[in-house]
């Protein structure tokens, strides 16, 4: 089975390319933070807990991402509803805006998985590379 993440920007922003990458990172780190388990041992050690075998090979392997984009933020919330419906791992970014979009809060981009890549792409595979 191939696992995957898959990045949705949005292309309609014209964020610059250094924008566009650190909300594609807060997009996938978020992803993979929202569903590993913390706990604490004696109170000092944290220890991370993956509940996902397959989410453990795509850690130990070749980390496959693949960036796709939406045209507005109706179609990313769209996409990204979906994919919390399927329970797929998943995570919307709200920009605060402090940058680019003139202290306006925005919406740039989501991460799913990783996840069976067969799954993901049943929501996202009509998008185009971005």
């Amino acid at each position: 089975m191939s696992t995957k993440q898959v990045i949705v920007m949005r292309k309609d922003l014209g964020m610059r390319k250094g924008k566009m990458i650190s909300q594609g990172a807060h997009a996938s780190l978020g992803c993979i933070l929202n569903f590993i388990s913390k706990t604490s041992v004696d109170g000092m050690e944290r220890i991370l807990t993956i509940p996902n075998q397959d989410v453990v090979d795509w850690l130990d392997g070749s980390f496959t991402k693949i960036c796709l984009s939406v045209d507005s933020e109706d179609e990313l919330i769209d996409i990204y509803k979906k994919a919390k419906e399927s329970n797929l791992p998943c995570c919307l970014i709200e920009d605060n805006g402090l940058t680019e979009f003139h202290g306006i809060k925005t919406k740039t981009c989501c991460a799913i998985g990783p996840a069976n890549s067969e799954t993901i792409d049943s929501i996202t595979g009509h998008l185009p590379l971005i």
